[in-house]
Order: C-alpha cells, then structure tokens, then sequence
C-alpha cells in the first residue's frame, strides 16, 4: 500500500485536518480495499460535511501489525462506486452514509435502511420514493427467497419485557432457517448529532448512556479524545482506576452472559448464580463511584473517584468471594454433557467470514481472530500491562462462551494486580481548550469488543464532527451468519451467544 495516500498515527493522537491527504475516490477506494487485504480493519467509515455542497469521506483502518490507525479521505458526489462488492467490512458504513447524506453507493448489493431517520441534508431525503428512480429500496421491503416449501417468520420490532425494538426476519425451509434479515434503528436518538459544538455539560452524560451496559468503554473512549485535543496527560493513578473499572464491566457483563445462555438451555444452576453474581459486581463499581454502572467515575483528565485503603480491603474481600462463587457456577456448565451438546457445533462462524465481516470482541476471538485493542493499540495502563489474548477455534455457542470464562479469569487477575499496586499520583489533570481544526480516533476494548471514536474540532475548538461506532455496529451480521442452517429453535441461544447492544448501533 502506498504510504503517501494515507496519514498513518498512534491510537489517541491528534493531527491537523488539513494535513489529511485528499485522495480521488478510485484511489481512496483502491487503498482501502488493499489495506484490508493486508489485515487492516474499518474502525470508522462516515461523510463529514464541508462548505456549500461538499461531502467528505473520512476512512479510518486499524493495522494491527504496525500498531498504527491509517486515515484516508476523498469527496464525495451524489453517487459513488461502493466498496461493499470487494471489501464486506464497508457495507453497512456505506449504508449509513446513504441513510445520512443522501448519496448512493452504486453496485451496493443490498442498501436499506440502518436506522430510518431523514438525511442530515437539507431538502434531501434518501427515503423519498416520488422520485421516478428511487435511490434505495423501501423501508419495508426485505430479502426475499422463492420456493413452495419456503416461510417467512417475523419476530418484533415489538419484543416481551423491556427489550428494544428491532425486527429478525426468518425465512425457513420447514425448521430450517435459510436467511435472517435483521432491521434494527428505530429509536434513534440521535446523540452523535447532540454532540456537535461540544464539549459543553452534558457531553459526559450522553457518553455514559450512549450504550448502558457500556459505561466505562464509551466514557473512556471519550475522555481519551478529549486529553488528546487538549494536550493533557493523565496520572498514573487515574490510568489504573479507570482500566480497574474497566475490567470491572467486563466481569459483570461476562457473568451475566454466562448465566443468560445457562438460563436458554433451561440450567437453572448457573443461571440463577450468574444472575445474582453480576449484580454483586455492579455492586463493586457501585463501592467505587456511588453508581453500580461507573456513571460520575470517570472524567476528562482523569477521574472523580479514589481507593484508599480501606475502601480497597473491603472491595478486595468481595471480589474474591464473587470470583468463588462464579468459578463453581460456571464450571457447572463446562462437566454437563446436556450444556454441551447444546453449545458445541451450533450457530457457527467461521474464520474467513469473522474476518470478512470485520468481527470484533469475543465474537471475532472466539473464530480464532486475535484483535483485542488493549494488547495491539494499547493505551492507558495497557502500554505497561498486557492482557494475554483469549482465542478460540470453533466459531460456535461454546466458543463465545468459553472465551468469555477465559477473558473473566484474565481480567480478575490483572484487576488482583492494579489493586496490590495503585500508584500514589493526583486523581485528574486540569485540561486546557482543545486545539483547533484537528482529527483523532480514540479505540478502546470494551466488553463486547471493539469501540471507535473519532473527533474533529473546529476553528474555536470544538466539535465539528463526532463518530461513534459501538462493537454492536460490526457483529449484528455476523449473528445473521451465525443463523444460516440452524434450526429457527436455536436463535435465542445464539442471539444471547452474541448479547449485542441495540441502542449502542442506533446513536
């Protein structure tokens, strides 16, 4: 790949927007398509807008082998050609900038929706279908196979109980399910947008709830674009209390998740236990910072929040009584043959299609694919402490389950470690402005895997553009592949295997 077409920088560094090279769209679309070739991965693909008409496309590609995010840009006319047909991993960003700006990536095999708001654009709509040729298909229709012996079941948007809304659409041969067709976005809110002229009060807010179950990821993501706009490093001691809290929402999400597929396959031991044993770790989020989902802890320069010595005794006794009671419930899954047989060879993904679709999170590991941000593009603590790579082979329900039981050991004994040896350093760093007329991507390993931030700032300093793609963006599809061949009796477990986040796509 050649080198000059790109701007190629460390994870959380800042660089001026005008020293981004301005490729032809042939070009841009050619390198992305190599460096994805070559192991690169789309973190973030989205159209910014510039004066008058103007559209911008702003690529970034994470390239493990170097440590280094790679930016590209190109503008943008009212139709381009798509990438999709020769690099997967940009179909459903492609279909977002349809959605956003009303532009049409031609040759896209199947543009819909992604989350049914109206373009950003003024006077334009790409849902308007008065047009004689309509740029994308309506909203309601969805793929369709032909055959006598072939139904169609749909489940949702409206769901049981207090899940979110989103659309499966299975098309079966008697219990065998052909296709799944997943429609979700139906209540967008729109946060990116809200976000636009910040950092201003209620930033932080939107952060933490950008995706709840994800506290800490989206709020750390964040927080590290902002230190990077402003120059600012962060104490030792804020650097390990945030990644002791980090770890902290990948136990209890983990947990969680082990006791919700024991409860799909009706093994009320481990599900009653996990369901107990993750709210006693929200509990210890809650010993930290007053909220059992880290809301308040963490802040630009640092964080609000200490651990002195008796605070850390008592958190310590806890955990330790938690992580045995979690090591019985969970090693009950693992000796019974019935859990076994339900988990192993059901729902599988396989390595070349994890890769293709641009998997991340323990979904992606549990294919074989070794991505975890904290190990290759390290920041925070993790550039000094490495948390060993958890990886699996077979690509089904026990895969993704198993890696999540390694990862908790992994993480509960780094977390042991940060505790012996908190560091004695201020909590924050005061922040001056943020630098003006700048980009930078911020990643960070959430729970369910990979988050990617991307700022840029205007010429007073504040946010001109804002992206956020939660892990939930990439691995919807790969649920959807994870369906082909199975029996439509199987989705729970598999849709649990996956556990993705609804309100983290819609944002």
């Amino acid at each position: 790949m050649n080198r000059t077409h790109s701007i190629a920088i460390g994870n959380g560094e800042p660089f001026p927007f005008v020293n981004l090279p301005l490729l032809p769209f042939e070009i841009f679309r050619e390198q992305i398509c190599q460096a994805v070739e070559e192991g690169a991965w789309i973190a973030a693909l989205f159209a910014v807008p510039e004066s008058g008409t103007d559209l911008r496309a702003v690529a970034v590609l994470a390239h493990k082998p170097t440590g280094a995010l790679w930016f590209f840009s190109t503008r943008l006319s009212e139709s381009f050609p798509s990438l999709t047909p020769d690099c997967a991993q940009a179909q459903l960003f492609e279909r977002e900038i349809a959605e956003q700006w009303a532009v049409r990536p031609t040759g896209h095999p199947w543009l819909k929706p992604v989350r049914f708001h109206h373009s950003y654009r003024a006077g334009k709509d790409c849902w308007d279908r008065a047009e004689t040729a309509p740029m994308l298909p309506a909203v309601a229709d969805f793929f369709q196979m032909e055959g006598e012996e072939l139904h169609e079941v749909a489940v949702g948007p409206v769901h049981a109980g207090i899940i979110e809304p989103g659309h499966f659409r299975f098309i079966c041969h008697g219990e065998q399910v052909m296709h799944l067709e997943i429609a979700l976005g139906y209540q967008h809110r729109a946060i990116e947008k809200a976000l636009i002229g910040g950092p201003h009060p209620r930033t932080i807010h939107l952060m933490e709830t950008a995706a709840g179950d994800t506290t800490i990821g989206h709020t750390l993501a964040y927080c590290q674009i902002v230190e990077a706009l402003a120059r600012c490093s962060v104490p030792l001691r804020a650097a390990v209390l945030r990644s002791i809290c980090l770890e902290l929402e990948r136990l209890a999400n983990h947990a969680g998740d082990l006791g919700a597929l024991a409860g799909d396959v009706g093994f009320l031991p481990t599900a009653s236990y996990c369901g107990r044993l993750r709210g006693d770790f929200l509990n210890l989020a809650a010993l930290l910072c007053g909220n059992r989902f880290g809301r308040a802890m963490l802040c630009a320069g640092g964080v609000r929040f200490d651990m002195e010595t008796k605070r850390i005794a008592e958190f310590s006794e806890r955990f330790e009584k938690t992580m045995a009671d979690l090591t019985t419930a969970v090693e009950l899954l693992w000796q019974t043959p019935s859990i076994m047989d339900r988990f192993e060879e059901t729902g599988i993904v396989s390595l070349e299609d994890a890769l293709a679709m641009g998997l991340v999170g323990p979904a992606a590991r549990a294919c074989g694919v070794e991505c975890d941000m904290r190990s290759d593009f390290p920041t925070g603590i993790y550039r000094f402490r490495n948390i060993p790579t958890v990886t699996w082979h077979t690509g089904d329900v026990f895969a993704r389950a198993f890696v999540r039981w390694i990862e908790i050991q992994r993480s509960a004994a780094f977390l042991r470690d940060q505790i012996k040896s908190l560091p004695q350093t201020p909590l924050r760093t005061a922040l001056d402005s943020l630098e003006p007329n700048q980009i930078v991507a911020s990643l960070v390993e959430g729970w369910r895997g990979a988050i990617c931030h991307v700022a840029m700032t205007d010429a007073s300093g504040h946010f001109r553009h804002y992206k956020i793609i939660d892990p939930s963006f990439h691995n919807w599809l790969g649920l959807a592949m994870a369906m082909r061949d199975q029996q439509i009796s199987d989705f729970p477990l598999c849709n649990k295997s996956f556990n993705l986040s609804y309100c983290g796509h819609d944002l």
